[in-house]
Order: structure tokens, then sequence, then C-alpha cells
């Protein structure tokens, strides 16, 4: 699970880690944590829950996208 993890979070060399990937998963687990409050507190929408990680999931899948001629061999 370990290495998983890492090749998900790491450039092409699966060693130096990629400030965007982890940002990346850090914004998905903290709308899905946010979701979850609100599932227990009140409700939630899904077409904003929606709405959100569409946003989060296409910003950084650009963010990626743009600089993977940027990252170590």
């Amino acid at each position: 699970m370990k290495q998983i993890i890492q090749q998900l979070l790491t450039g092409k060399d699966n060693q130096t880690y990629d400030l965007g990937r982890v940002s990346w998963l850090v914004g998905m687990i903290a709308i899905i944590g946010l979701a979850f409050y609100e599932v227990m507190h009140n409700t939630v929408s899904l077409r904003e829950l929606a709405e959100s990680l569409g946003i989060v999931s296409a910003a950084n899948g650009a963010s990626v996208a743009m600089k993977q001629n940027a990252e170590p061999q």
C-alpha cells in the first residue's frame, strides 16, 4: 500500500514528491472529510459535492499536465 501511495504522489522517477499531486490528495481528503462532517450534522448537497470534486480534480490534473516536461528524469 505504501508503494502505491508513493507512486501516486511522486514524479516520473518515483523518488521526488510532487507538490501538485500532494495538494491534490490533501484537497480530496479535505472535501471528503467536510462532506462527511456535513452528513453527520446537516444534509449535504450532492451537486455541490460533485462540483467541488470536479474542480479539484480538473485543476490538479491540469497542473500536473502543464509541468510534465519539468519533472526530473
